[in-house]
């Protein structure tokens, strides 16, 4: 895994930051769509894309062709506040993006782990590689539902993985998450990093400095040469 120089498109504001992010993606997306007659979208959740997924969900694209599906999930009841599946579904597929195929991870297991299979199905059926990834970032330097010290880590970072989802937790908390692994996000054409404030480029700057992945998920990503990254943030 190399170290290489990222740039970090830097925004006045969230607004800013959210309305030109959709305008790429938005581009992206048509553009396969054209090529390919199908564009495959993999969002993240949290409270960072909703602005982005409001103005996104407005672009004027080929919708009916493209598929969404998630990064990561909350094993909860996808109705549950909590659930990034209803994230999607309040803020995303609205307006335009109403007529978007939609590909959720939470199924009728009752655990994580048991829905593991069922999960990495889903995922395997869809085209790859992915058009657009859209990750985010945490203080501690996770990303997707990879935390430092979460048991199967070490599996969901490694690159010779063939499962496409594996259960995590973000230490002792609950609920239970599933999230895809480090090769399935890094299987795209396209990532995008999208953080807001301040204390999160200090996290970016001392990922980005190198170190342990184990110790900064998010490193797997911005710390590698197969698939390109654009970082954008806004304080």
């Amino acid at each position: 895994m190399k170290n290489r120089k990222q740039q970090i498109r830097t925004f006045q504001t969230a607004e800013k930051l959210a309305e030109k992010l959709a305008e790429e993606i938005s581009r992206r997306l048509q553009e396969a769509v054209t090529a390919r007659n199908r564009a495959v979208l993999v969002v993240s959740g949290g409270t960072t894309p909703k602005p982005l997924f409001i103005r996104l969900a407005q672009k004027d694209i080929s919708w009916n062709r493209v598929t969404i599906t998630l990064a990561d999930e909350r094993w909860v009841d996808t109705t549950d506040p909590s659930s990034n599946e209803q994230l999607v579904r309040t803020y995303l597929l609205q307006d335009k993006a109403e007529a978007a195929d939609f590909n959720g991870l939470k199924n009728d297991n009752p655990t994580a782990a048991s829905g593991e299979k069922e999960c990495h199905e889903r995922l395997t059926e869809l085209p790859r590689p992915f058009d657009v990834v859209i990750l985010g970032m945490g203080l501690d330097g996770h990303t997707a539902s990879l935390f430092p010290g979460s048991p199967g880590l070490r599996e969901a970072m490694n690159c010779d993985a063939r499962t496409a989802c594996i259960a995590m937790t973000a230490g002792n908390a609950t609920p239970e998450r599933i999230s895809m692994t480090v090769p399935k996000l890094l299987d795209a054409r396209q990532i995008y990093l999208h953080i807001t404030g301040k204390e999160k480029i200090n996290v970016l700057e001392q990922a980005l400095a190198g170190g342990p992945v184990e110790k900064m998920p998010i490193r797997s990503i911005l710390l590698q040469d197969q698939t390109p990254v654009q970082i954008f943030w806004a304080p």
